[in-house]
């Protein structure tokens, strides 16, 4: 090696495997066990470190990963413990902070993660079309969630298929009569449209329906207070979808506020299918996802950006309910790679026909 430095791409050639094998290999997740213990017998020989925060110390790094996310919403509090969780089984250490969805608090806590000398940081993006982010040194290394990062292309990302959980959604409540639908989103009004709320208004102009779409804060309190000015309106919507769980708690107690029985007088749909949506009464209809796989791969991202740089193909072996595509591509052959989840509709019992 030129540089002294054993690589895992140097133990995969000696074992004539692909990088992502040798990978998967060397934790024991896949392959055989005779390649399993064919791995690790090379990368004993070679002197390779397959524990990234011990590579991370010896490169100079503090072994320790920031999670940024707007944690009064209650899937972000989810995951964020999930993406702790993986780190820890890598062997890094987690700082886990709460931007409070303020775009201003986002910047303010990476950047300070920067001069901290973090390794990097897992962010639950607010504001994906900053600037800023494409500010931050090259050398930090970023895996951003829910959105691909528009000043910083070469950053991987973990994103979900919005287009088809929504169109899902408006379907499900169209069939059902619902001609006045309520979109209850976080989506900044600053920040540029997300296919999910494109989808909406493209459905909803396509069908002559009545949209209205409100932007309301994460925590379920506060969202409570802009549903129910939604809902004491002139033209109240027969049914709501809400692109957060959190959001839709609190539509059911503007609803109870209100005197509205779900799903007689108001359908209300949800999006994150958190563990508290089959305890509410009625249960909330939503939609699954696999936090698991999904933290698994922000963080197997993110330990290859440490490593050697993103690898593709490692990427689209980390789980098989994601889909892998690569984003831009640096001056120096490095490409940012995108992994895409799609949500799974899970109907329960608030969602019923639009009332006469």
């Amino acid at each position: 090696m030129p540089d002294g430095r054993v690589t895992l791409q140097d133990v995969a050639d000696e074992a004539g495997l692909s990088k992502a094998a040798a990978s998967y290999a060397l934790r024991g997740l896949k392959g055989s066990s005779q390649t399993q213990e064919l791995v690790r017998d090379i990368a004993d020989r070679l002197g390779y470190t397959a524990n990234p925060a011990a590579q991370a110390l010896a490169g100079g790094r503090s072994g320790t990963v920031g999670v940024c996310g707007a944690l009064h919403d209650l899937w972000h509090q989810e995951l964020a413990v999930a993406l702790a969780g993986r780190l820890r089984a890598a062997g890094f250490g987690s700082a886990i902070a709460d931007t409070d969805a303020d775009p201003e608090r986002e910047r303010e806590l990476v950047e300070g993660m920067v001069r901290a000398h973090v390794d990097g940081v897992v962010t639950l993006v607010t504001d994906p079309a900053a600037p800023w982010w494409g500010e931050l040194p090259d050398s930090f290394t970023v895996v951003s969630v829910g959105d691909v990062l528009t000043a910083r292309p070469l950053a991987s990302s973990v994103v979900f298929d919005n287009v088809h959980g929504v169109r899902t959604a408006m379907e499900h409540l169209v069939t059902r009569g619902h001609r006045r639908i309520g979109l209850v989103t976080t989506t900044l009004p600053s920040s540029p449209g997300r296919p999910g709320e494109q989808v909406a208004g493209q459905i909803a102009r396509a069908r002559g329906l009545d949209l209205s779409v409100v932007s309301v804060p994460p925590a379920t309190r506060a969202a409570t207070r802009a549903v129910h000015t939604l809902l004491a309106g002139p033209r109240r919507p027969t049914a709501l979808f809400c692109l957060s769980d959190s959001i839709a708690f609190g539509a059911y107690r503007a609803a109870t506020e209100l005197g509205l029985q779900i799903p007689r007088d108001l359908s209300i749909l949800g999006y994150d299918d958190h563990d508290l949506a089959d305890l509410v009464v009625p249960p909330l209809s939503s939609f699954g996802w696999d936090e698991a796989a999904i933290a698994q791969a922000a963080i197997d991202l993110l330990v290859g950006e440490l490593s050697d740089g993103p690898d593709p193909e490692a990427a689209h072996q980390m789980v098989d309910a994601g889909t892998t595509r690569t984003g831009a591509t640096g001056d120096d052959g490095r490409r940012g790679v995108r992994v895409e989840f799609r949500p799974e509709f899970v109907a329960r019992s608030s969602t019923g026909p639009a009332p006469a």
